[in-house]
Order: C-alpha cells, then sequence, then structure tokens
C-alpha cells in the first residue's frame, strides 16, 4: 500500500456508505445486544464452507461471508471486483487490490464510535481507550520533529527488529534490554571478557547487538543469531512459536548472568556485590532485588524471617475468580503514589499493596514456630529488603481455574514516578491492616 494510503476506498464512499458501515459494525462486528450477538452466531458463517472461524470476513459491497484462511473471502473479491472485507472479529477493513489491511479515517472513526456504544449496550462502560496525542502535542510534535540529540554525531539507539516468525516477544524484551542505561553503558565500553570456547556465548551477542543498535544506522537489525543462541541455551523456547515475554525475559537473564559470571565488577574497595545474590556480575548489579518473608506466629507473635533473590515481583490482576477491591487509601478521587485514582479502577500501586499485605495461613498450613516449639497458625507478609536498580513487574494476565483458563484485560494504570518505600521491609512498622501511613522518617529517595 503507497504512504498516501489506500485510494480504493473512495470507490466504496458514495450513497448512504457510512449508515451501511455503522449497520455492519452494529450486526456483524460489535454487536452490542443480545440479540444482535445471536444474530452473529447464526449467520456469520462462511458461504463456502461453513465454517464460524478461519479469520471470518464480510464483503463491504454485499451480503457474503468468507474465510479468510481458506481464501473464500478471496475468491469472493475477485469473482464480484468487491475489493473492499471488514474482519468480524477485530473490525479491520482489508483492500484486496492493496494485500492489506488499510487505514481510513473516516471509516475509523465510525468503528470507535460504534465499538463504544456496543461497550454501553453490554453494560460494560467506557472501557481504556488507545492513546491520542492532544493539540498541544501534535503542535509540539510539528515543532520538533525529530528527537533531541547531544551532539549532532551521537545515536540515540532507536532502531526496528524484524520479526521472525512470531518472535516479537523476544523483540519488545530486547528493545527494553538495549535502553537500560547501565547494561548500556556496560556492554559499550567492553566489559565483557569472555571465557567460552565456541561462539555459543550469549553476552557477546548481546554486547553485537548494542553495537548494532547504537551504530547509527537506521534500517531494521534481524537478530536471527540471537534467536539460534537462545534455542541453543534455553530450549523450552526453540521454534518459531509465540512464547510469554516474561518467561523469555527470566530465561535471558539468567543465560546472562550464567555466560557474565567472569566480569569481575566490585566497589572501589574491592569487596563483593552488594545484592542478595552475593553476585558480581552486571545483570545482578541491575536486576536482582531482595524479597523478605515474615513468618508470625500468632501464638508467641515470634517472626521467622528469610530473604531470597529475586529478578521480578509477580502480581495479582483483579478476574472473575479473584475478587479485587481498591486497596488505596483515600476512597473516590484521591492521587496515590503520584497517579490519580478513579474510583473501581485498578493501579499499579493497588497490585503492590496486595502483594505486601498480611496473609493468614489457616489451619492447613500450620509451621513449627521456633518459640512455641509446635506447629501453630501464622501470618505471612511479604516486603522488599533491597529494591534492585531495575525493577520488574509481571501482571498475572491469567487465570486458571477448575473449568477454564481465562485471559483477564482488566487495565491497570500506572504512575510516571513510583515510590517503593510503602512497600519495604524498613516500612513494615508503620503499616497497619494493610494500609500504610505515610511517616517522614522512612522516606528515602532511593526508593
Amino acid at each position: 500500500m503507497s504512504p498516501a494510503g489506500c485510494s480504493h476506498v473512495n470507490g466504496y464512499k458514495v450513497d448512504n456508505w457510512k449508515q451501511n458501515l455503522r449497520v455492519i459494525y452494529q450486526c456483524f462486528v460489535w454487536s452490542g445486544t443480545a440479540e444482535t450477538r445471536r444474530r452473529k452466531a447464526k449467520s456469520c458463517i462462511c458461504h463456502m464452507c461453513g465454517a464460524h472461524l478461519n479469520r471470518l470476513h464480510s464483503c463491504l459491497y454485499c451480503v457474503f461471508f468468507g474465510c479468510f484462511t481458506k481464501k473464500h473471502i478471496h475468491e469472493h473479491a475477485k469473482n464480484k471486483r468487491h475489493n473492499l472485507a471488514i474482519d468480524l472479529l477485530y473490525g479491520g477493513i482489508y483492500c484486496f487490490v492493496c494485500q492489506d489491511y488499510i487505514y481510513d479515517k473516516d471509516m475509523e472513526q465510525i468503528a470507535k464510535e460504534e465499538q463504544r456504544k456496543a461497550w454501553k449496550l453490554q453494560g460494560i462502560g467506557e472501557k481504556y481507550t488507545t492513546w491520542e496525542p492532544t493539540k498541544r502535542e501534535l503542535e509540539l510534535l510539528r515543532h520538533n520533529p525529530k528527537r533531541r540529540k547531544i551532539t549532532t554525531n551521537c545515536t540515540i539507539g532507536l532502531r526496528g527488529l524484524i520479526n521472525l516468525g512470531n518472535t516479537c516477544f523476544m523483540n519488545c524484551i530486547v528493545q527494553a534490554l538495549t535502553h537500560t542505561p547501565l547494561l548500556r553503558d556496560f556492554f559499550l565500553s567492553d566489559r565483557h571478557k569472555c571465557e567460552m570456547q565456541s561462539n555459543s556465548c550469549l553476552v557477546c551477542e548481546m554486547s553485537q547487538l548494542f553495537q548494532e543498535f547504537y551504530s547509527g544506522h537506521r534500517s531494521p537489525h534481524i537478530p536471527f543469531r540471537l534467536l539460534h543462541l537462545v534455542w541453543t541455551h534455553a530450549r523450552h523456547l526453540a521454534g518459531y512459536e509465540q512464547q510469554d515475554a516474561h518467561e523469555f525475559l527470566i530465561a535471558a537473564l539468567d543465560v546472562l548472568h550464567r555466560h557474565c559470571k567472569g566480569d569481575m565488577i566490585r566497589d572501589d574497595n574491592g569487596k563483593k556485590a552488594n545484592n542478595p545474590n552475593h553476585c558480581n556480575c552486571i545483570i545482578d548489579q541491575i536486576f536482582t532485588g531482595g524479597l523478605q518473608s515474615d513468618v508470625t506466629c500468632q501464638v508467641c507473635h515470634g517472626v521467622s524471617t528469610t530473604i531470597d533473590p529475586f529478578w521480578d515481583i509477580s502480581l495479582d490482576l483483579p478476574g472473575s475468580s479473584t475478587p479485587f477491591w481498591a486497596l488505596s487509601p483515600g476512597g473516590d478521587g484521591s492521587t496515590v503514589n503520584g497517579e490519580s485514582h478513579l474510583s473501581g479502577s485498578t493501579t499499579l500501586t493497588d497490585c503492590l499493596r496486595r502483594f505486601t499485605r498480611p496473609e493468614h495461613l489457616g489451619s492447613s498450613a500450620k509451621i513449627k514456630c521456633g518459640g512455641c516449639h509446635s506447629y501453630q497458625e501464622s501470618t505471612k507478609q511479604l516486603t522488599m529488603k533491597k529494591l534492585p536498580i531495575v525493577a520488574c513487574f509481571h501482571l498475572k494476565r491469567f487465570e486458571h481455574s477448575a473449568k477454564l483458563r481465562r485471559k483477564i484485560t482488566t487495565y491497570v494504570s500506572f504512575p510516571l514516578e513510583l515510590d517503593m518505600t510503602p512497600f519495604m521491609a524498613s516500612s513494615k512498622e508503620s503499616r497497619m491492616n494493610g494500609q500504610y501511613q505515610q511517616s517522614v522518617d522512612v522516606l528515602n529517595n532511593d526508593n
């Protein structure tokens, strides 16, 4: 498709095209009412093979439904010369002449309006919408079209990555790692001293990747060697199938950690690394924190404390089987941790507050108390003993029950600046019943 957009849309925009498009969105795509959903389930089948699935599309010129995967909709478009069709699952419009999904401002506006109407009819309310720049932001972008550079010959590391099959899960993590300042400084200053005999060192490949990113080249990079090394060292991620980005991050950090152990990083006095893993590699220096677990006996109130290293924190999200409530103090419309907290919305602070609240273990999980010398009921509370330089939070997007495995689509807002002081072990005494009472004494700018 040309940069100017699809020229074949104008042939569709005649007579009552807007009303016709709205009817298609209402009846066959978004289906707001129970009646339209029933009608869609009955009528939206491929007119050639009778299938409900296979990326069903509807012709925009006549009443015809066809499979995109089996190219039945393609055959219809070729025979009837009906060039445009709509995806009945996502609402995207496909042009068979351009052989691509197209964007048209007028059609996009109709799609958004009908989607919002459908949400309202379903009782969902206003879901989160995609970000769109304000008039002020558009004006700033017009006057500042290029990203600011320190000098004319410096590079900012912005470079695209080619998707090798379904490797977007890898590419997004690589983009995050290449823009981590301390990791960038380490690799661009040749701090890695490889001790491996073969060309199988992932750290060497990451070093090469950083050089590619900050070389100033504008063409997209193809990370085929990185993908091959990931397959070699993390066999469960091998193949061209879609994988979990969080799983890839942990696997990548693990391999980098193992291959980095020869790169000594000590402080000015030559002491060992100050992290719970007691490892001096660059990965643990940046990503490793300490998670403190306090188990309190309900009889003698004795506390048993353990500290474990972590690279990431997995946070629960509200779902149908896990009721979740706003834990932020102040009720409706309060500002918590620098974020505007609206009633009914979920924030990253809520998830962290839920993660660090005391949990009663119950009678079925009694532990042997060191003070009582017998098995007693207890409570467990997790806090951060030491924060990593870069903190990674993993949102649990799937919930599992006896009958189903469902993806959670809850929108989670997060602040531009996150104060972790309320969730630190040093602040535990100031927290009562899961509600943190902020004290000036425990504030720490490092948090």
